[in-house]
């Protein structure tokens, strides 16, 4: 029966050992050189007082040219992979079989419905999970030294201002991708068993594991352990806050770029409070330039100024980056429990309910 998933599925398997190597050429092709620049960069050697501009101008140079190609390039593949994974191998895998009816002829040999399907599921779920990792695996070695300097920078450096917590990073690095190609490729035999048609089952698939992809970063990881809360004053961090002051209604708006002191840290919320700590939107009326105080001849203090000496701060909630691997596993634990329930769905459907 291995043998017979084996010939069944090696059209897939040539496709994705040639997406494999040709990724592999790429990242071959322009990672030595990568590595040169970064070791000539002197970032390795630095004191703690250099650092910073090493890094920034390691960064400054690496930002243009191809090097940003490879980078995005990467990281789109491997986001996409699962999604892909899940639509041409798990949907038609067992929907193949049950539209053309040759399920029958395989249940009237010696090898059961539970090694049917165990052995489909087995083969094709584990190479699945290998060529996403690979992929994950072998874009991480590239940008190594881009992820070393961006850390040794400031925490707005990071590659494509892509953090260790943005989505597109977070879901292409780690172990994650593992988690993300069981569950699209189970979710796809899912479908396949349920609608019994190849084609609806990989519009299915495509649907649901992006509404997942979409809600889970959005929902459940950032709760996934509870977040750090922090208070900074405005005056620390004025380059790294995004303010949108409107003076015609009185309200502002600010936000934070970078927690200080926690680079990389992903900062789930981050508002403005005053010094009780109560959430303001207002600028005080002793903040706002009045007409008579714009025609005169006096020194003009900004809105965000005068709210930093009345005690106003930026309150923030985030995740630090020591947290990093923590949710990455319990991520994947979780996407792998969804693919396990999923796998077993199949198996009672198979048994149960198809004839």
């Amino acid at each position: 029966m291995t043998w017979l998933t084996w010939r069944q599925f090696r059209v897939q398997a040539v496709i994705a050992i040639a997406v494999l190597a040709a990724f592999a050429i790429l990242l071959a092709a322009t990672g030595p050189h990568l590595a040169s620049l970064y070791a000539a960069s002197g970032i390795t050697d630095c004191q703690s007082g250099s650092c910073v501009h090493l890094a920034t101008s390691f960064l400054g140079l690496v930002g243009t040219g191809i090097y940003p190609i490879v980078y995005v390039l990467g990281i789109v593949g491997i986001v996409l992979a699962p999604a892909i994974i899940g639509i041409f191998w798990g949907a038609p895998l067992i929907a193949r079989e049950l539209e053309a009816g040759t399920f029958r002829l395989t249940w009237t040999q010696s090898i059961t419905r539970t090694q049917w399907l165990a052995s489909k599921l087995a083969l094709t779920g584990l190479a699945a999970m290998a060529v996403t990792e690979g992929l994950s695996l072998m874009q991480a070695w590239w940008a190594a030294p881009i992820g070393q300097a961006a850390r040794l920078a400031t925490g707005i450096n990071f590659p494509l201002n892509m953090g260790p917590f943005s989505v597109l990073a977070f879901d292409a690095h780690g172990i994650a991708p593992l988690g993300y190609a069981a569950f699209a490729f189970t979710l796809g035999v899912t479908a396949g068993v349920l609608v019994r048609r190849a084609v609806p089952a990989m519009a299915i698939t495509l649907a649901i594991f992006a509404i997942v992809q979409v809600a889970f970063p959005l929902g459940i990881r950032p709760h996934l352990f509870a977040p750090e809360h922090t208070t900074v004053t405005l005056s620390s961090v004025q380059t790294t806050t995004n303010a949108n002051v409107n003076m015609a209604s009185g309200t502002f708006a600010l936000t934070l770029n970078v927690v200080p002191g926690q680079p990389g840290a992903w900062i789930i919320s981050s508002g403005a409070v005053n010094a009780a700590g109560q959430p303001v939107r207002t600028i005080p009326a002793a903040c706002r330039r009045s007409p008579a105080a714009a025609s005169a001849k006096t020194t003009f203090v900004s809105p965000l100024g005068c709210m930093a000496r009345q005690g106003t701060k930026l309150a923030v909630s985030y995740q630090p980056l020591s947290r990093y691997w923590a949710i990455q596993w319990v991520e994947t634990a979780i996407y792998l429990a969804l693919a396990l329930a999923l796998a077993g769905y199949c198996f009672w459907r198979l048994r149960r309910r198809l004839s």
